[in-house]
């Protein structure tokens, strides 16, 4: 499993260009000119410098990103950066005053742990503190507008990929070629009923394909698309006109009297009877001998039923989550 780094990229290459610059100017301030005229004292102040750099950078990254986790969001993005500014300039006060009193104990340096040392370290090392803040603050932003903007990608493509296997899903291959074969036979054998046929089955598709976009937009939105009941009735006649061409006797859809009821007044998410009747399809058997009834009624209580006779298969199919 690959670990996370400690640094970024970012981070790398910001002490990479630091290191040079403030090298040399902390130095002079600490030790003098004798820092750039004596090769011993260049080498003490180098490895002196060096070792503080990294122990005040990992401190403050440490600290910047503990602000950071404990302020994340956007909103509070104003707080983070008040909080990250008083953080920062505590602690580099800190190391300030450790920084001299680690150079006053190396006699070659000459230095002395008094304010007037302190006051040009303290003042280059918030210098520095802040600059970290900021590319830390920015790497951070970079990084989380980075992830918000994959995410969304990856949501864009689950909505995209369920819209599909919705209209995949509305699309049967098997019911419209199984169509497609009892239109072919009709046109040659009955001209007037494939006219009627070919009515229907655009009238059916026409109704699951506007259907599909309703409820992919509603699930977009957040919201859920209703029919009305009249609508959801027109559209299952036509539908089991078209199975009863395909399946013969071996099928039949009957509906109560539903004249007296204000169909209008009902509602329901599109297609759902037209699920309930395939999947009835697919879990039965069914013959000329043995009919699957599958009847559609309003029950006194005012509840939309759909009830069909058990024949269950014997052997198991699988039935694509419907139902």
């Amino acid at each position: 499993m690959h670990r996370p780094r400690f640094f970024s990229t970012y981070e790398w290459w910001y002490h990479l260009f630091m290191m040079p610059l403030l090298f040399p100017v902390g130095n002079y301030y600490i030790i003098g000119t004798r820092y750039f005229t004596e090769p011993l004292v260049f080498v003490v102040g180098t490895c002196l410098v060096f070792g503080l750099y990294w122990l005040s950078v990992i401190a403050l990254t440490l600290a910047i990103r503990a602000v950071i986790k404990r302020y994340p969001t956007a909103s509070q993005t104003l707080r983070r950066m008040l909080v990250m500014l008083a953080v920062v300039s505590v602690l580099t006060g800190l190391l300030a005053c450790l920084d001299v009193w680690v150079y006053s104990l190396v006699p070659l340096t000459g230095t002395q742990f008094t304010l007037p040392v302190i006051r040009p370290v303290l003042v280059l090392g918030l210098l520095f503190g802040v600059f970290l803040c900021m590319v830390l603050g920015l790497v951070y932003m970079y990084s989380q507008w980075n992830k918000d903007l994959r995410e969304d990608e990856e949501l864009q493509r689950g909505v995209i990929q369920g819209q599909y296997d919705s209209l995949k899903g509305q699309l049967n291959p098997n019911f419209l070629f199984n169509a497609l074969d009892s239109l072919s036979a009709l046109i040659h054998e009955e001209p007037k009923q494939a006219e009627a046929f070919v009515d229907k089955l655009a009238f059916v598709y026409r109704y699951m394909l506007q259907s599909g976009r309703q409820v992919n937009a509603a699930a977009t939105a957040g919201s859920g698309e209703l029919v009305t009941l009249l609508a959801e009735l027109e559209f299952i006649d036509s539908y089991a006109d078209l199975l009863k061409i395909r399946y013969g006797q071996s099928l039949q859809i009957e509906r109560s009297d539903l004249r007296k009821i204000p169909l209008a007044d009902y509602r329901l998410p599109p297609l759902t009877i037209q699920s309930l009747i395939d999947n009835a399809i697919k879990q039965n058997r069914m013959s000329a001998e043995n009919p699957l009834i599958i009847r559609i009624e309003i029950t006194t209580e005012g509840w939309l039923q759909v009830t069909t006779n058990r024949q269950q298969k014997v052997i198991r199919m699988a039935l694509g989550g419907l139902g």
